[in-house]
């Protein structure tokens, strides 16, 4: 008892009343005017939510905090400062808000610079999770690597409902967590229902506080999130338990869920007992009880109903009367571009890390060396420069990566910069979005391109950012991936598929043919305010054909910028990875006269160079590893017929793998890549054309 009264000294009573009515004053009107009047489209009411979300928002009062919500939030966003203009305004796709009407009106953020900093949601149950364990370990980075006393009480907090802690974000995030000691605290509110489902489809047992008590390195708390003493009395205690160091914490309290999953839910999968119970605990109505007559009177409290009406009434009709979004800007903030503003937050641009200068000429040492040196190579130089370099993946400390790539470096650097992390791709990319935010430059690596698709959803929310919370929020950071044949093939590790990525909004891809274009592509990425794919085909980290000398500490590779391989005048052929080599090696074996270009990026592409060698040889190949339907090479070839078709002599031909994936048996591999007889032969019939 004397936690609870010591607690409840803590507490002004007055403001959580005052903020949970406006919250609720919101739902109201939304419920009963803006969403029958089509003034909002989506709605997600925080009804039966609202009590522990401000009890919790009061104690995040350190400015390198972060909370993690979700699409229920909206009571904790209006503690940590929220304006109802702008909550309403976001639901009404109106200018300003959360995102500029580029996103769902409850698809919250917040940058702190007043403050807490809310992570921006996303639509994906459980996506939230990750991330934030990135920020939690970020937190620790800078407090106890640069020894930044700012971030020594600092803490991650992750909201979630009973459905999330199924996901595969909310899993991954217990293991970091937990295996780490992070300062993170799971906020689980289980109102008993996911959408129409049962907690006890979610979890054993329905009660996942239940499930985890013998989860080591993890304090459980549970209880009643309708009781104003007991819910403070445990969101106290556990934020006090994560902010002392003591290890991340559980926090599961049951609250009612009192309208459906959205305004469209009526609920009829509920019988009316339950209904009914679910009422009697409104959250509202415990809180007025406790309050009344005790700290307020039934006349001050209708005094505060009716002006939290007035004031959400006054914010619908100031949020309806803003202009709508400019629809000359919606395409603005996909990618960040020399001269945009910066975002807010995450990267190191806006950490205003000074880089040094670089060139795009080389300087080479006499010794070639291969692409897995050339990365090595990269990577030690800026981890040496820049201490918010850190470097991570599965077996890329002590091992030095599957490939070699990171041999040495955490020797060197030390397992806090160069460190290993658990089999889970979605925590890899996650955690890195979490690092980035915190104003690191995380490059992670995915041991093969196929492992990479458990972390889609991740990767998919990295990119648009940007975009859709209107440039607050950036998550530059590079992923390191290999792919694509070798000695043999098979499904699981040669696959190259690269398309995906360049088909992934706000995503740069690179893909070099030799070790100096790996390093000044990789330096280049390390050094971007935009999030990079930077493939290493296993063809090539030690073929003889792209051992290149190290290019120089200084040297770097432009995004968007072809190289030239090879001039000719009849024919280009337009190609990356390990076709150029192919490529030369039929052209050597030709008598027709080829430019041969090398991609280098293909996302961006360099058009302008491809054009201006069409427009000199009216005659086009594209040759790439990736199947054909939908690969990249049909994008160049749409692109060229339909801005150059007066140029051309002939059609656009590509030359592909077929719709198939890699086959393991060598001869069965080689007969369906493309090889130096096939690009001969589509070479000859283009020419006679």
């Amino acid at each position: 008892m004397a936690k609870k009264k010591d607690a409840k000294k803590k507490i002004d009573w007055l403001q959580v009343a005052d903020t949970l009515l406006l919250s609720r004053a919101i739902d109201d009107l939304e419920e009963s005017e803006l969403v029958p009047d089509k003034k909002i489209l989506y709605q997600f009411s925080a009804r039966g939510h609202e009590l522990g979300q401000i009890l919790l928002g009061m104690q995040l009062d350190q400015p390198n905090d972060a909370a993690s919500a979700y699409y229920r939030s909206r009571p904790l966003m209006l503690t940590l400062g929220l304006d109802a203009e702008d909550a309403i305004a976001s639901g009404m796709a109106k200018s300003g808000g959360y995102s500029d009407g580029r996103d769902i009106g409850v698809v919250c953020n917040k940058p702190g610079n007043e403050g807490v900093t809310v992570l921006p949601m996303a639509g994906d149950v459980g996506s939230q999770y990750t991330p934030a364990a990135g920020w939690a370990q970020a937190v620790e980075y800078r407090k106890n690597v640069l020894e930044e006393d700012e971030y020594s009480d600092a803490i991650s907090v992750i909201l979630g409902g009973d459905g999330s802690v199924a996901t595969n974000g909310f899993w991954s995030c217990l293991t970091m967590a937990t295996t780490l000691n992070l300062p993170v605290l799971f906020y689980i509110e289980d109102n008993g229902y996911g959408i129409s489902v049962t907690s006890d489809m979610q979890t054993p047992g329905a009660n996942i506080a239940n499930n985890l008590y013998s989860f080591k390195n993890l304090r459980i708390f549970d209880g009643d999130g309708t009781d104003p003493e007991e819910a403070l009395s445990l969101i106290t205690e556990a934020t006090g338990y994560t902010r002392e160091r003591k290890g991340p914490a559980l926090l599961r309290l049951t609250v009612p869920r009192l309208n459906g999953h959205s305004y469209q839910d009526n609920q009829a999968y509920k019988d009316d007992d339950l209904l009914n119970k679910e009422k009697k605990n409104d959250p509202l109505k415990t809180l007025k009880k406790y309050m009344v007559p005790k700290v307020i009177s039934e006349k001050k409290w209708k005094e505060l109903e009716e002006k939290n009406r007035e004031i959400a009434k006054k914010a619908a009709e100031d949020a309806w009367n803003r202009p709508d979004p400019d629809k000359n800007r919606v395409t603005k903030y996909a990618l960040y571009e020399n001269g945009d503003e910066l975002q807010e937050v995450g990267g190191l641009y806006k950490e205003r890390f000074d880089f040094p200068d670089s060139t795009e000429e080389p300087s080479p040492e006499k010794q070639r060396i291969n692409i897995v040196e050339g990365v090595r190579r990269t990577m030690e130089h800026e981890l040496n420069i820049n201490d918010k370099v850190v470097v991570f993946g599965e077996d890329v400390g002590a091992k030095g990566g599957v490939h070699a790539a990171t041999m040495g470096l955490q020797t060197k650097f030390g397992g806090d910069r160069v460190f290993d992390t658990s089999l889970s791709e979605e925590g890899i990319i996650g955690r890195a979005v979490g690092l980035a935010y915190a104003g690191l430059m995380p490059v992670a690596e995915i041991q093969f391109r196929k492992y990479a698709d458990p972390a889609t959803e991740q990767l998919k929310n990295t990119g648009t950012i940007r975009w859709r919370t209107a440039n607050k929020f950036a998550a530059p950071m590079v992923v390191r991936m290999p792919g694509g044949f070798a000695k043999c093939g098979d499904p699981w590790h040669s696959e190259s598929n690269e398309v995906f990525f360049a088909h992934m909004i706000g995503w740069q891809v690179a893909y070099p043919s030799n070790a100096q274009d790996a390093v000044g592509l990789l330096r280049s990425a390390m050094r971007s305010n935009n999030p990079t794919i930077f493939f290493e085909h296993r063809n090539l980290l030690d073929s003889k054909y792209a051992r290149r000398p190290y290019p120089g500490d200084d040297f770097v590779v432009p995004f968007g910028k072809a190289n030239k391989l090879q001039e000719g005048e009849d024919i280009t052929i337009v190609t990356w990875g390990a076709m150029c080599e192919r490529v030369e090696a039929a052209a050597e074996k030709s008598d027709i006269s080829m430019d041969i270009i090398d991609l280098r990026t293909i996302s961006p592409w360099d058009k302008e160079s491809v054009f201006e060698s069409v427009k000199k040889t009216n005659r086009c190949l594209i040759v790439h590893e990736d199947s054909q339907t939908a690969g990249f090479g049909a994008e160049i070839a749409s692109a060229i017929s339909n801005e150059l078709f007066r140029y051309l002599d002939a059609p656009v031909q590509r030359l592909t793998m077929p719709d198939i994936p890699m086959p393991y048996n060598v001869g069965l591999m080689n007969s369906v890549l493309p090889s130096e007889e096939k690009i001969i032969e589509k070479i000859e019939e283009i020419s006679r054309y």
